[in-house]
């Protein structure tokens, strides 16, 4: 797996994600959701949902989980997926093929 192959993984599931995102909630879940209502106060339990997915991407980034199973599945980390390149591509060894074109990637997340 490559950058080209995470960022077409991507883009694929961003498209198949719909503006109205239905979820089922097991019991324990829909407990939770509605503590969470009734102390936080919302405007909608959508904001809840928005915020839990953040916090989950936060929290995968900052303990190195999200680089590990990038590594694994893609071997890339998040850094190299943002900025278009491998390390061993920033440091001078292997030029990507867009750049040989004439095309610079940019940051696409």
């Amino acid at each position: 797996m490559s950058l080209d192959d995470i960022t077409g993984d991507v883009e694929s599931a961003y498209s198949e994600l719909d503006d109205e995102l239905s979820v089922a909630l097991d019991s324990q879940t829909r407990n939770e959701l509605a503590v969470l209502t009734a102390a936080l106060g919302p405007e909608s339990t959508d904001d809840l949902v928005r915020r839990a997915v953040h916090l989950l991407f936060q929290s995968t980034t900052d303990t190195g989980q999200l680089d590990m199973h990038l590594r694994r599945n893609y071997d890339v980390t998040y850094d190299e997926y943002l900025s278009g390149m491998t390390y061993e591509e920033m440091s001078g060894g292997s030029v990507p093929t867009e750049q040989t074109d004439g095309k610079e990637r940019r940051y696409q997340f």
